[in-house]
Formats: structure tokens, C-alpha cells, sequence
């Protein structure tokens, strides 16, 4: 049987909860959709606000040809499949088909390419739908050939509205004896997403084994924290998955590291986001221990972004188990935290007066950068001066970590600076 959500989603404008902004009597959307003079549009807003909703009902208002790709798990390919069917289908059809791109903001550069071309020549109306602000996320060469309608988050007098529609219309709920007797609870774990609110209501209805069934905010609480796995599917319980993902590479683990980089793309986590994560692991659990790490990541990052998926996750494999199986250090992590906690405790100490810049007569006079050593001018390009404040000086806050590079460089200081450093 399909989701609450699915049952009772609005077939046409009337029945469609939210949005009066964009879609209401008179509204600039609502008057194109009359006139069947619709443009391509972007819909951004939160999830869960009706985004494909309206997208399915404005190609039903219009009796227009429906094609829907998820950004998730298409690639280039897929769009220009698309494409040709809706292309061979506009030859026998006087109404223009929409192509509906849910999450259009994880498609890449080049797959928001291959879209160009269809919208310019008019073969298809896009309806793209994103939670990201468009004008960072997508192309401005497609932006400029959209109108961006911003979808706000339902209110609680909506949400309410739509679980009494639910419990009274759907065919299922309907035959119960359903009691709403208080919704406060739905509405907070909702957090005003419309199909978080329906999940959470046939949740906590289906718990119950006998009727009648009176929803109230302590037993909804109850049944969604035992169901918090059901509850969330959509979201793959973000926060612990992401967790056990860093910590998984931190632990030098490739192969719990590539299951929980599964779990993340199977649940359709934003490649980006996993990638922004790996660049920066790899500097603050890698850093010098593998200089190169903080490269490949940020390759990684750079090239998810141009290729986008479903191919991006090879790359993201590439590079987690790289990070994975490197060395570890989070020395220049705690580097910066003992430095800002330095600057905390010390305030804005003056900076030595042989470090100052001294570009006026009167700041030589007062003796700026006098006595500066130009460290290459010295034999093997260094010489001993004092960089730190007065009050810091001999303070140590990088401390090599215990490994081959970083002893290496250890080494190095210990050879330059003695005993000043403890190193």
C-alpha cells in the first residue's frame, strides 16, 4: 500500500494546502497555469512544502505529458533520454511537456547543461524543485531562462488543516475512529515538513490495536521514539550515519568507512556534503602525517561537483579509502585551537617592532623593522629572531605528531631552534 503522504496527495489547485502567495486567486503562477502560458520555473523551498505536488498538479491543470527524473540517481544520460521522449512526444502533442528535476541543486554544471538545450529550444517547460538557494546552485545560464518561486514553510493552521484532511478522507484513516484530541506533538517532530507530518501521524495510528484511537501528544512522542528509524527513513538518521562515516576514517577502517558512505548515497545524502566533510577530515585527522590527503580531498570535493552522480561515488570511494588507510595526526588541529586559546587569554599584544612594516619616514624614525633579519640572506635560509610577542615568546603550539612526516619535521625545528621550542 502506498505512504499516507502518496494517498492523499492534492490532484488539483483546490485541494493543494500552502503557497496562496504563488498560487492563489489572481497570483501571477496561478494566472499563467489559467492561460496555459507557463514558463520554466524553479520552486525552492524547505522540504516537504509541496514542491512536487504543485509540479504534478500544474501538468494535470495543463493536460500536459508528465516526465519526472530525481537528481539523486541521474546522470546525463537519463536527462537526455528524457529529452528525446519528450521530444518525439511534442511532434503529435500541441502541449509542451514538463519535465520535473526534483532536488535540481545536486545536478552538476554539466548535467545542468544538457538540459539547456531543450529549454532554449522550447521542447520541454522544466520545473526544477530545490531546497538550496538557486542562484549558488544552479547554472545562471539556466536561471535566466526561469522564473524562481519560493515556497515558504506551512504554518500550523495548514499543517492542522491537512491532518484533519487525513484523517478524514483517506481511505484508510477514514474507516478508523480517529480522536486528533491535541496535535502539538505531530506538528514539533514534523518541523513543518507536510510528509514528516503524515508519516508521523500513520506511525503512531498504526501503533494502536484498537479503536477508538485518541492521538495524544504523549503518545505520539511515545511511538515515534521507538519508530525514530521508520519515522526518518528519508533522512537515513543524518547525524549518527555522518558520525560513524568520520569516525570510521578517523579509525583507519576503509571498509566501515565505504558501508556507512553506502548507507549515505543510498539514502540520498548530498554527494557535496560528504565530500565537504572529507576535505575537511582530511586536514584535521590527517593534516602533515599526508599533505597529499588534504589534496586529494579537495580534488575529490572539485570533481563531485563537476560530475555529479551517479558517478560521483566512485570518486568519493577513491578517497575515502585513501583517507582511510593514511597516517593520522590532528596536530595542526590542536595547533590552532592552543593558538586561539592564546589570543583569548593574551588580547591584542603588540607585534615585536622589528616585524613591523615601515613604509613612512616616521616609522622607520620610531624604529620599525629595525635589526630584521631576511631569513634568505642566511645560510640555509634561516636565521634565529624572536617572531612571538615578548609575553609568548618560547610558547609551543604545534606539536609534531608521531609519525614518519611529522617527525621529519620535528627534526627539522629541533635542528633550527634548539632547545627554544621543547622540540
Amino acid at each position: 500500500m502506498q505512504p499516507l503522504a502518496e494517498r492523499i496527495r492534492p490532484k488539483n489547485l483546490d485541494q493543494y494546502i500552502g503557497q496562496q502567495h504563488i498560487i492563489g486567486p489572481g497570483s501571477a503562477l496561478r494566472n499563467a497555469i489559467q492561460q496555459n502560458l507557463l514558463p520554466s520555473l524553479i520552486l525552492w523551498g524547505p522540504p516537504g512544502v509541496g514542491k512536487t505536488s504543485l509540479a504534478l498538479i500544474i501538468a494535470n491543470e495543463l493536460k500536459r505529458p508528465f516526465y519526472m527524473l530525481s537528481a539523486i540517481n541521474s546522470g546525463v544520460k537519463d536527462v537526455r533520454e528524457v529529452i528525446d521522449k519528450a521530444s518525439d512526444n511534442n511532434l503529435f502533442n500541441v502541449n509542451k511537456p514538463v519535465l520535473f528535476i526534483d532536488e535540481i541543486h545536486r545536478f552538476s554544471k554539466s548535467q545542468q547543461d544538457s538540459l539547456l538545450g531543450a529549454v532554449e529550444k522550447g521542447l520541454v517547460t522544466l520545473i526544477g524543485a530545490t531546497t538550496e538557494n538557486p542562484s549558488f546552485e544552479v547554472i545562471p545560464a539556466l536561471m535566466s531562462r526561469c522564473q524562481i518561486y519560493v515556497l515558504k514553510a506551512l504554518e500550523e493552521k495548514e499543517l492542522l488543516r491537512l491532518l484533519h484532511t487525513a484523517i478524514g478522507e483517506d481511505e484508510v484513516l477514514s474507516r478508523k475512529k480517529i480522536e486528533l484530541k491535541e496535535h502539538e506533538a505531530l506538528i514539533r517532530v514534523s518541523g513543518g515538513d507536510a510528509r514528516k507530518l503524515l508519516n508521523a501521524l500513520e506511525i503512531t495510528v498504526n501503533s494502536q490495536t484498537s479503536e477508538p484511537i485518541v492521538i495524544t501528544n504523549d503518545l505520539v512522542l511515545h511511538v515515534i521514539q521507538q519508530n525514530l528509524a521508520l519515522y526518518d527513513k528519508s533522512g537515513e538518521q543524518h547525524y549518527d550515519i555522518i558520525s560513524a562515516f568520520i569516525k570510521s576514517v578517523r579509525g583507519s577502517d576503509p571498509n566501515a568507512a565505504l558501508y556507512y558512505l553506502a548507507r549515505m548515497i543510498r539514502g540520498g545524502e548530498d554527494p557535496l556534503f560528504i565530500a565537504r566533510r572529507l576535505v575537511i577530515l582530511a586536514s584535521e585527522d590527517i593534516g602533515n602525517a599526508n599533505p597529499n590527503a588534504l589534496l586529494l580531498a579537495n580534488n575529490c570535493f572539485n570533481a563531485v561537483n563537476v560530475i555529479g552522480m551517479p558517478e560521483s561515488r566512485i570518486i568519493l570511494s577513491q578517497c575515502v579509502t585513501y583517507l582511510a588507510c593514511s597516517p593520522k595526526s590532528n596536530a595542526s588541529y590542536a595547533a590552532i585551537d592552543a593558538a586561539l586559546a592564546a589570543v583569548d587569554k593574551t588580547g591584542d599584544l603588540p607585534v615585536p617592532l622589528h616585524l613591523r612594516n615601515a613604509p613612512t619616514k616616521l616609522m622607520k624614525n620610531l624604529n620599525y623593522g629595525k635589526d630584521y633579519k631576511y631569513s634568505h640572506s642566511f645560510e640555509n635560509n634561516f636565521a634565529e629572531q624572536e617572531f612571538l610577542p615578548d609575553a609568548l615568546s618560547g610558547s609551543t603550539f604545534y606539536e609534531p605528531g608521531n609519525n614518519a612526516r611529522e617527525e621529519e619535521q620535528r627534526n627539522y625545528l629541533k635542528k633550527l631552534w634548539k632547545d627554544k621550542y621543547g622540540y
